[in-house]
């Protein structure tokens, strides 16, 4: 009877640190967002933490964010994701669906530039898609014009 009784009891206890809800357990994401303004050609850093975050998770490049989300220096800007990082420094592509690391044989950049014509090589790169394992993000600023051409 003891030893069910102790088997019971290392079952809650391991239920309880596995439960996603306890906020001591859970894993906050962390992201570098560089914002780069075109018309002036410079970029900014900023660190985006807890809800904001979250709110960046899942989504992929290409995708066009209010600049709100990231600071409220960038209030009523639109922001369109260009790529990433994650901690190891393997670059984001767009043609690589989901947020999964993989190795793929690459001819043109990101994540490889050929020295020769026709040159080939096989490196890790992440999928186009935001996940936790995401540490940098870089955004551009959308002009007026690319707003434009972007909704026709």
């Amino acid at each position: 009877m003891d030893v069910c009784i102790g088997k019971v009891y290392i079952l809650n206890v391991f239920l309880l640190f596995c439960d996603s809800e306890v906020w001591w357990f859970r894993v906050m994401p962390e992201f570098k967002v560089v914002v780069s303004d075109p018309t002036t050609g410079r970029a900014k850093t900023y660190v985006v933490k807890g809800d904001a975050a979250y709110r960046l998770i899942g989504l992929k490049i290409g995708d066009i964010i209010d600049g709100s989300v990231i600071s409220d220096e960038l209030k009523g800007k639109k922001l369109q994701i260009r790529g990433g990082s994650d901690s190891s420094g393997f670059p984001m592509r767009p043609d690589i669906p989901g947020g999964v690391k993989k190795r793929v044989l690459l001819s043109s950049p990101p994540g490889f530039h050929p020295r020769e014509k026709g040159e080939r090589r096989r490196k890790m790169v992440r999928g186009n898609t935001i996940t936790e394992d995401i540490v940098q993000i870089n955004v551009k600023i959308l002009t007026e014009e690319e707003l434009k051409k972007l909704e026709k």
